[in-house]
């Protein structure tokens, strides 16, 4: 198994059981997710920023307009938080206390590196179009030089990342049991709708199929 190294960053003090060391559950998840949260600092302030993002192999790929202020940052090696959270349900409990969330998150830590190289450019617009809908890189238009170069993409490592968890019901104190109230889990998951055609689209245009279908 090809575990995670703990960092002092990195390392879970609260609920330290509820931590992941297998690095396959990191790509596990951040496969499965579609929006990232990248926290950064920038004159003394704190920003968080919601972006699409892509794994391929041990490096997530971030992109965004050239002139954005976190591609700036990004690409300039500045310090960098990535989160990716995905809820599986509401924890309901006896006692408000109690109540909790059964979550899968993931949090990167690292410097960004600037991607120039075209070929690798192309690789990370196919994987962060193939997150969204495995095949549609395919039945798209070829995406040319002049749209690759139009956009900043900034490679992160995942040398330095945390998984942490909750499964499971609520956790309520024995003496709260006969309390009436309702105790459980309430599942939740993302659902596609249906998909709703462009003005002018052919009949026979085939659907794309998001990832969750």
């Amino acid at each position: 198994m090809n575990e995670l190294s703990s960092t002092d960053a990195t390392r879970l003090h609260r609920h330290p059981e509820r931590g992941l060391a297998d690095r396959a559950a990191l790509h596990a998840l951040l496969d499965e997710g579609l929006v990232a949260h990248v926290g950064f600092a920038q004159h003394g302030r704190p920003f968080v920023l919601p972006m699409a993002y892509a794994r391929v192999g041990d490096t997530l790929y971030l992109h965004g307009a050239k002139a954005s202020r976190l591609q700036q940052h990004l690409a300039a090696g500045e310090p960098v938080c990535v989160t990716v959270t995905l809820l599986d349900g509401l924890v309901f409990a006896k006692s408000a206390f109690h109540h909790s969330m059964n979550y899968r998150s993931a949090v990167v830590l690292g410097r960004g590196r600037a991607v120039t190289e075209l070929r690798e450019k192309r690789r990370a617009f196919e994987a962060l179009v193939e997150q969204v809908s495995p095949g549609r890189w395919a039945a798209c238009r070829s995406m040319t030089d002049a749209e690759a170069n139009a956009t900043a993409v900034v490679a992160l490592s995942l040398a330095e990342a945390s998984v942490k968890q909750r499964a499971g019901g609520p956790v309520d104190l024995a003496e709260d049991l006969p309390w009436p109230a309702w105790s459980g889990v309430v599942p939740l998951r993302l659902v596609a709708q249906a998909p709703v055609a462009a003005q002018g689209l052919p009949e026979d245009a085939p659907v794309p199929a998001p990832r969750r279908w």
